[in-house]
């Protein structure tokens, strides 16, 4: 199996230990990383997935042309390779990814054409976001200000923006209380980069408060 790519993988005793069928397949699920959303079902052979272990794009085996299809060659919606997992049988797939547009050919996002959103996903682009603002260093940004500012300035943003979401919670209208909560949320995610941290950090409590 080729470690040319980063990605995580659990195919425990190797492809050749995989249940492929008579035709050499194996059926693949495809699941975004981020929203869990299922996105696909299509089929695998060892090129494919050896493929997909190489360049980092999941690619499939087309049953119905004979061949080998990487996901978005032609569209440009490829499917970003993230983890791959067999399941306790061997003989199914379970293929993690970052869609890069809809995955449908449809232009639906999924196959099953549901909506594959969630709104926890933009926390982290918005915190890749200002991890980029940041290493831009354009003090035109307003981002590269605060930062730049230090950590106790954000600190100071953070308080003003908590008391003002407190205030519009109490006795504010809906639409308010929305927009002074976006703004919170974006200046504690400024605070946790200049403080050298991630939302991440923030999760994993979280996580461990909710299992005790």
């Amino acid at each position: 199996m080729s470690d040319s790519f980063a990605g995580i993988i659990d195919l425990t005793h190797g492809i050749d230990a995989l249940a492929f069928d008579n035709n050499g397949l194996i059926p693949a699920i495809v699941q975004d990383v981020e929203t869990s959303r299922v996105l696909m079902l299509a089929y695998m052979n060892r090129e494919a997935i050896t493929r997909t272990l190489t360049t980092g794009r999941v690619t499939f085996f087309s049953r119905s042309r004979q061949a080998i299809w990487e996901k978005g060659e032609t569209s440009g919606n490829t499917l970003q390779f993230r983890e791959m997992r067999a399941d306790c049988d061997g003989d199914a797939l379970l293929i993690k990814a970052s869609p890069m547009g809809p995955t449908c050919h449809t232009g639906a996002d999924t196959c099953w054409d549901e909506v594959n959103e969630d709104p926890a996903a933009f926390l982290r682009l918005l915190e890749q976001v200002i991890a980029t603002r940041e290493a831009s260093g354009d003090d035109t940004s307003y981002t590269v200000r605060l930062l730049q500012a230090g950590a106790m300035k954000v600190a100071q943003k953070v308080g003003e923006e908590g008391v003002e979401t407190a205030l519009e919670g109490a006795a504010g209208t809906e639409e308010k209380l929305a927009e002074e909560t976006a703004d919170l949320l974006y200046h504690v995610l400024v605070l946790l980069r200049a403080r050298g941290m991630s939302l991440k950090d923030v999760t994993d409590v979280l996580r461990e408060r909710h299992g005790g």
